[in-house]
């Protein structure tokens, strides 16, 4: 009987556990096992981060034609593994070395033969050698043939690039795609590391610039003009080869504002490209020939040494040094009738021994003149649809002066590409944020989340002097980081100081509504109430209140501070609401079959 007895305890106290079991793993809590393990597929945690991450592509570039594209990641080049950042340089810069290459240069004045690098040595105007470097022994006179190829004006830049030395670059990416081309320039890419986890970092952590910009017009702005200044402002600054950029506007005191993030970028370059509305006029005789913009410009050669190139350096009067920087552009049928309009019924400059007209295209940005083109006399009256722009570039060193060279360049280039803007621009603010400060910042939040837990948890027990009560809490908490995190990763959603602040204030409401469930429960069994429905809806009836409120508080601030405290607001509802609807009802559910006396 004693065995039969002691029998029926051990299967009465196996069903009691299996049914507290039950409780503990119902539907409350599986849903969030459930949604815990969505949001660390959406985070993506990764140990290998190998290679680098291609961020942005050139548009018009070599690498665009053959198929590279954002978000690819390349392991190797030329067969070297890629580890970072420092390693794909290194070993760009050991691919794109070339040897000096033999060519012969045939002209009326006979054959010359020397070496090249990176550059042919001369510049033509209609097929006459106007200008040589050091290496070019001299050479003189109108050029016949390369490399035993005839040179004509429509052939010459291929021929050029032909003959310039190159080497194979070989890119492979981490899907088995390999890219090979023949080059003598890095690759006109702009790349990072590859980030651990799907968590994108926004300005205050990732470093960057941020620009605070004010449309000014002697009307009021239209949404639809600060849209349109907004996608001109952002196309320049792509053209630029800026990446990672956020644009949003804003309204403060009915003013609309547009706020430009730029990750990498410093703020002298962006000041630079966006403080000038970037109205280019080409003009013969005060006339307008073509405008910056996709209307009269229909190709803008960049990154190709065949067709943008700086020369002629030298010291100049001034004690200084000063290069030309030298680029080809195609005009559209309407722009090159334009042309020949106005050059139709000029005359030939006497001066010039009948090679030149009597007027030059002068070039003007922001009614500032940049620089004047000779027209030379076989473009009069003709439909020219291949222009080349110049223009100079200065500093106290000769490597200065091509550097300035090839800056103004790329601006002038940025400019005819993506046209002037719609509306003149103020400066309102424009802040340089350093990524060094943002990566301590992540990692002291970390470490603040981490002891707050802790802290709150040991008051807890203090309080409570019960484990089933204290470990809930902390699972719950760590629960509703992970599922903020993951929902951020989802919806790509830049995670900023701001948003930290929100996460931390989202657990904060989180402890507290725990505390409130803990204490209805408690009441209740003083107050003799056994229904644990009763119980558990009296503390969600305070929840729920403080969500309200709390989601009241947090909508202004989607406007508030023309949107920077945007991420703090969308954190924080985005825990609240999670906390509500997901971890506080499984924390309920923990407690009912952890603390429940059967």
């Amino acid at each position: 009987m004693v065995a039969q007895h002691r029998n029926t305890n051990q299967i009465l106290q196996k069903e009691k556990y299996n049914m507290k079991l039950k409780k503990l793993f119902g539907i409350r809590t599986w849903i969030l096992i459930i949604l815990l393990i969505f949001a660390i597929i959406a985070i993506h945690p990764r140990s290998n981060t190998e290679g680098v991450l291609v961020k942005s592509v050139d548009k018009g570039s070599l690498e665009e034609q053959i198929g590279i594209k954002t978000n690819q990641i390349i392991t190797s080049v030329n067969d070297i593994a890629i580890k970072d950042i420092p390693s794909y340089n290194l070993a760009i810069q050991k691919a794109i070395i070339v040897e000096p290459k033999e060519i012969i240069v045939e002209t009326t004045e006979g054959k010359f033969t020397y070496k090249i690098l990176n550059d042919i040595g001369f510049e033509l105007e209609n097929l006459t050698i106007v200008k040589t470097k050091n290496f070019t022994n001299n050479i003189m006179g109108d050029i016949i043939s390369i490399n035993e190829k005839n040179v004509t004006q429509t052939n010459f830049f291929q021929i050029k690039n032909e003959v310039l030395p190159k080497n194979i670059l070989k890119l492979a990416t981490v899907e088995g795609q390999e890219f090979a081309y023949l080059t003598s320039s890095a690759p006109k890419v702009t790349v990072s590391n590859v980030e651990k986890t799907n968590l994108k970092k926004g300005l205050d952590l990732a470093g960057g610039t941020r620009v605070l910009l004010k449309p000014v017009a002697d009307h009021p702005v239209t949404e639809k003009e600060v849209s349109d200044l907004s996608s001109v402002l952002e196309n320049r600054l792509n053209v630029y080869g800026l990446s990672d950029i956020r644009s949003r506007t804003a309204e403060i005191n009915n003013e609309k504002l547009i706020i430009l993030e730029l990750a990498g970028a410093t703020k002298e370059e962006v000041e630079d490209l966006i403080s000038k509305q970037g109205v280019f006029e080409a003009k013969i005789a005060n006339k307008t020939v073509f405008e910056g913009g996709k209307k009269d410009i229909t190709f803008v050669c960049r990154d190709d040494g065949t067709c943008a190139f700086v020369s002629a350096c030298g010291q100049n009067s001034n004690q200084g040094y000063s290069c030309r920087f030298d680029f080809s552009i195609s005009l559209s049928a309407e722009a090159a009738k334009r042309h020949a309009e106005l050059t139709r019924d000029l005359s030939i400059d006497p001066a010039s021994a009948g090679q030149y007209l009597n007027e030059t295209l002068e070039l003007y940005l922001d009614n500032e003149f940049v620089s004047s083109l000779r027209i030379g006399t076989s473009l009069q009256g003709q439909e020219a649809t291949s222009i080349s722009i110049s223009g100079p570039g200065f500093g106290s060193t000769s490597a200065a002066a091509e550097e300035d060279a090839y800056k103004e360049m790329n601006k002038l280039q940025t400019v005819l590409i993506s046209g002037s803007l719609p509306l003149d621009i103020e400066v309102v603010r424009i802040d340089f944020i350093s990524p060094v400060l943002g990566q301590s910042f992540v990692k002291n939040s970390i470490l603040i989340i981490l002891l707050s837990i802790l802290g709150v948890s040991a008051v807890i027990f203090i309080v409570y002097r019960s484990f089933k009560i204290v470990i809930p809490i902390i699972i719950t908490l760590l629960s509703e980081i992970l599922l903020i995190l993951g929902f951020a990763a989802l919806i790509k959603w830049n995670i900023d100081i701001a948003s930290i602040a929100g996460i931390v204030a989202a657990v904060g409401t989180g402890v507290d509504d725990q505390i409130v469930i803990i204490d209805e429960i408690k009441r209740g069994e003083q107050q003799q109430i056994f229904d644990w429905k009763q119980r558990i809806k009296r503390a969600f009836f305070i929840i729920f209140a403080a969500y309200v409120a709390t989601l009241a508080s947090m909508l202004p601030l989607w406007f508030t501070g023309a949107g920077l405290l945007r991420g703090f607001a969308v954190t924080t509802i985005i825990g609240v609401s999670i906390g509500v609807f997901i971890t506080r009802p499984a924390y309920a559910s923990f407690l009912e079959a952890l603390l429940k006396k059967e």
